[in-house]
C-alpha cells in the first residue's frame, strides 16, 4: 500500500486557476493513487468509485457529483488533500468531498459503537447526517450512491459482514431515499438489504418470482398490447411498459397483510405514462370501462399526494381469467419525480447570476430541503420541534458514540450528558486528541474525551456564567444539585450532633429517634435532624415530644351522637346489651362509627362511653378495669350521624381546602373541627366530620384521594 509521503499529483493548470471541472480527470488522477488500496469493507477503491459515478450518472449527469465520487478517498493518500481539490476542481467538489468524508466516518464510528455495545445510535446520527448534508445538499445522493455500491459489492464478492450493512441500509438509507422519493436507488437499496439480512425469506419469494416468469411475462405482454389498442383507438398518446415488482416490497406486503404470496396483486403490474393530469383520469375512466375492477385497491395520490410528493392514480383490474394486474397512471413529470425524487427538480446556480442572486437562491434550497430532511427524520425517530435553525452541536465519545449537545457547549456539558456522575468527577478533556481549557466551545464532529478523578466533585466556579463553563440548563442544574445534597448533608450531621446533646441533657438518650420524628411530624430521622438545625421547632416542643404519652382510662365524655331529624330518640343510637337506655357517648380518643366493633366502659356517673375495640386506650382499661368493661353493639342507626377525623396529607396550593370542604359538601357530610398545619410546603389536615355509615366514609376518601396534589388520606 502507498503512503501520503511517496505520492505527488500534479496538477494540470498552468495558470494557477482551477480547470473546468471534469470526471474523466479526476478519474485519471485518482487511479495510480488508489492502485491496490481497499476499503475497510475489502472493496477496492478504485472499483468503488467507479461503481459510485455509475450509479450517479443514472441520478444526474451532474459532473461536480462525479467528480466527488472519484475523490471519496483521496485525502487518505496524499498531503495536503484540500489544498489540491479546491485548486484543481473548485471549492464546490472540495465541500462535497468533505462531507461525504464526515458521513462516511460517523457512519463507521457510530456503527462499530452499535456492534460493541448494542445501543441505539439511529437518532442521533440522523441528526449528525442533516448536519453535514447542509453544506452542499447534493452528498445526500453522493452518499446513498456510495452505499449501494458496497451492497453491490457485497452480493458480488460474498464477503462477509453483509448483514450488518443490510440492518443500517434499512433502519438509516434506504428511509432517506424514500423521503426524498428516490426510487431508482430505493428498491435496490432495500431488496440487497433484504438479501442480506433476510436470505432464507430472499430466496423464497425470489424463487417464487422465478417460477412464475415465464407466465407473467406472457401474461403482461398480453396486457400491455391491450391496452395500447385500447388508448390508440381512443386517440390519446401513451407509454405503456410492464413494471417490475422488488422483493423488498413484496415481503413487507407480505408481513403487514399478514399475506401469502399468492395472495399479492400487484405482483403484475402495468405502468402507463401520458402528457397531462386529464389524460391520467380519462386513461382511468378508460381502464374501468374495459376491465373488472376490485374498486378496493384504487388509490388517488394525483389528488392527494403522499407526504414525499410521489403522484400517481393506482387501480387493480383484473383479466377473463379472474388474474389481477396493477396498473398505474402518471404523467411524465410525475414519472421523473418518482424515480429521481428531488434529484429531479435540483436548480443549481448559472453563473450569469449575480452574487445576491446565487445567495437568495442557495437559501431558498437550504430551506427546501430542510423541510425534506426533518420531514424524513420524523419516520425513524420521535418528532422534534418544529423549526429549521438547528442549535445543537453534536460530538463523538472516544467509542464512537454520537452525543446531542446545546450550541457552544463545553466540555462539561459534554461529560454531565454522558454521565452525571463523570461531569462530577470530570478534571480535563481532549478534544481530537488534544487537551483544551474545559470552558472550550465543542464543534459538530468532534471526538471528546474526559478525563476523570477516581472521587471529588464539580467547581462552585462552574456555576458562574462569565467564565462559561457551564452553557447547559442541565448542566447547571446537576451542579447544583451536587452542592445541596452536599450542604443537605453537612445540615444532617450538625442537626444529629445537637440533638444528640439536647437528649443527653433531659436524660432521655434511650427515645426511639424514629417515634419522635412520627411525633414532631416528620418523615425521618434526618428530616428531624435538618429540621433541628435549621431551628424549626424549639428545644420546647422537643421537651414536650420526649415526654411519656399519658393516656386517661377516662377520657372527659363528650356527647356527640345526635339525631339527624329535628325530634330526638327517646332511645340510644347504641345498644348496651343487657342494659337497655343508659346514657352512652362515643369516646373522643377513637371516634367509634359503625360498623366498626366496639366495647363500652362504664363511667362514674356518666353513664358508658363507647370506644372502638382496636383503641389504644381500650388495652390500659382492660388491664386495670376489667369488670368495668361490657359488650354493646350498634343499635338503630338510620338516624344518626357519627363523628371520625380524616387525616389528609397534600402539596400545599391556593384553593386545597376549598376543593376539600366542596367533596364533603357533595356528600352532604358536617364538618365539626378542622386543623391544618404546613410542613415543608406539605399541608398537613385533620378534619372532623359526621357521617350515617361506613359507605359515606369509603366515598368521601375515595373523592379526597382525586384531588391534585393529594399524597394520602386515611382514618385517623
Amino acid at each position: 500500500m502507498q503512503h501520503k509521503e511517496d505520492i505527488e499529483v500534479k496538477t494540470p493548470e498552468a495558470d494557477g486557476e482551477a480547470a473546468p471541472v471534469d470526471w474523466k480527470l479526476a478519474r485519471s488522477l485518482v487511479e495510480p493513487l488508489y492502485l491496490d488500496q481497499k476499503l475497510y469493507t475489502g472493496e477496492p477503491r478504485l472499483a468503488h468509485a467507479d461503481g459510485m459515478a455509475e450509479i450517479l450518472k443514472g441520478v444526474r449527469n451532474d459532473d461536480e457529483l462525479i467528480v466527488a465520487a472519484y475523490l471519496f478517498s483521496v485525502t487518505d493518500c496524499i498531503h495536503d488533500a484540500d489544498r489540491w481539490i479546491e485548486k484543481t476542481f473548485g471549492k464546490n467538489v472540495l465541500q462535497l468531498v468533505r462531507d461525504l468524508e464526515q458521513l462516511m466516518h460517523v457512519s463507521q464510528r457510530a456503527r462499530s459503537d452499535n456492534r460493541e455495545s448494542g445501543a441505539v445510535y439511529q437518532s442521533e446520527a440522523l441528526r449528525r447526517m442533516l448536519l453535514a448534508m447542509c453544506h452542499d445538499l447534493r452528498v445526500v445522493v453522493l452518499r446513498l450512491a456510495s452505499r449501494l455500491q458496497t451492497l453491490r459489492w457485497f452480493a458480488q464478492s460474498r464477503a462477509p459482514g453483509a448483514d450488518e450493512y443490510g440492518r443500517e441500509t434499512l433502519a438509516l438509507y434506504s428511509p432517506l431515499a424514500n423521503r426524498l422519493g428516490i426510487w431508482q436507488m430505493k428498491w435496490e437499496l432495500e431488496d440487497l438489504s433484504l438479501r442480506f439480512t433476510e436470505p432464507e425469506t430472499y430466496n423464497e419469494i425470489s424463487k417464487e418470482l422465478d417460477e412464475t416468469r415465464e407466465q407473467r411475462l406472457a401474461f403482461m405482454r398480453g396486457c400491455v398490447e391491450r391496452i395500447q389498442m385500447l388508448l390508440k383507438a381512443n386517440g390519446i398518446e401513451a407509454e405503456v411498459s410492464g413494471r417490475p415488482k422488488h422483493i423488498y416490497s413484496i415481503y413487507k406486503k407480505m408481513v403487514r397483510k399478514h399475506l401469502r404470496f399468492d395472495q399479492l396483486f400487484d405482483i403484475r403490474a402495468v405502468r402507463i405514462i401520458v402528457d397531462t393530469v386529464e389524460h391520467c383520469y380519462e386513461v382511468l375512466s378508460l381502464v374501468h370501462e374495459n376491465f373488472t375492477v376490485l374498486s378496493k385497491e384504487y388509490d388517488d395520490y394525483i389528488a392527494n399526494p403522499k407526504p414525499n410528493g410521489y403522484q400517481s392514480l393506482h387501480t387493480v383490474v383484473t383479466d377473463p381469467n379472474g388474474r389481477p394486474v396493477e396498473i398505474q397512471i402518471r404523467t411524465r413529470a410525475m414519472h421523473e419525480f418518482a424515480e429521481l425524487g428531488v434529484a429531479a427538480h435540483w436548480r443549481y446556480k448559472e453563473t450569469g447570476n449575480s452574487n445576491k442572486d446565487k445567495g437568495a437562491e442557495a437559501e431558498e434550497q437550504r430551506v427546501a430541503w430542510l423541510r425534506q430532511l426533518l420531514d424524513w427524520k420524523s419516520d425513524v425517530a420521535p418528532p422534534a420541534e418544529p423549526g429549521l435553525e438547528d442549535d445543537h452541536v453534536y460530538a463523538l465519545t472516544p467509542q464512537g458514540r454520537v452525543v446531542e449537545l446545546q450550541k457552544g457547549a463545553t466540555p462539561i456539558d459534554f461529560a454531565y450528558q454522558v454521565h452525571t456522575e463523570l461531569g462530577h468527577r470530570c478534571r480535563g478533556a481532549r478534544i481530537d486528541g488534544q487537551m483544551v481549557p474545559l470552558n472550550t466551545q465543542i464543534k459538530t464532529g468532534q471526538t471528546v474525551e474526559i478525563v476523570a478523578a477516581k472521587t471529588g466533585g464539580p467547581s462552585r466556579d462552574w456555576l458562574n456564567p462569565e467564565l462559561g463553563f457551564a452553557v447547559s440548563a442541565r448542566t447547571r442544574t446537576k451542579v447544583r444539585q451536587w452542592f445541596n445534597a452536599q450542604k443537605l448533608a453537612e445540615q444532617t450531621q450538625a442537626g444529629r450532633e445537637r440533638l444528640d446533646k439536647e437528649l443527653a441533657r433531659l436524660g432521655k438518650t434511650a427515645v426511639k429517634l424514629e417515634e419522635l420524628a412520627k411525633r414532631l411530624g416528620y418523615d425521618s430521622v434526618d428530616d428531624l435532624c435538618v429540621a433541628f438545625a435549621k431551628e424549626e421547632f424549639s428545644l420546647k416542643a422537643l421537651e414536650q415530644a420526649v415526654q411519656p404519652q399519658i393516656e386517661e382510662p377516662e377520657p372527659q365524655p363528650e356527647v356527640l351522637v345526635r339525631s339527624s331529624q329535628a325530634q330526638k330518640s327517646h332511645k340510644s343510637n347504641v345498644l348496651v346489651v343487657g342494659i337497655d337506655s343508659l346514657m352512652t357517648q362515643l369516646a373522643k380518643c377513637c371516634h367509634p362509627a359503625p360498623p366498626d366493633e366496639i366495647i363500652g366502659f362504664i363511667t362514674r356517673g356518666r353513664g358508658v362511653t363507647i370506644h372502638r375495640i382496636d383503641c389504644p386506650n381500650v388495652k390500659n382499661l382492660v388491664a386495670n378495669d376489667q369488670e368495668r368493661m361490657i359488650e354493646v353493639g350498634w343499635g338503630n342507626q338510620a338516624e344518626a350521624v357519627y363523628p371520625v377525623d380524616i387525616y389528609i396529607v397534600a402539596r400545599d396550593r391556593q384553593g386545597l381546602l376549598k376543593d376539600v370542604s366542596e367533596v364533603f359538601m357533595r356528600e352532604k357530610q358536617n364538618i365539626t373541627g378542622l386543623n391544618t398545619v404546613n410542613v415543608k410546603g406539605d399541608a398537613h389536615m385533620r378534619i372532623s366530620i359526621e357521617i350515617r355509615s361506613s359507605e359515606d366514609l369509603r366515598r368521601s376518601l375515595s373523592q379526597l384521594r382525586e384531588l391534585k396534589g393529594v399524597m394520602s388520606v386515611r382514618r385517623a
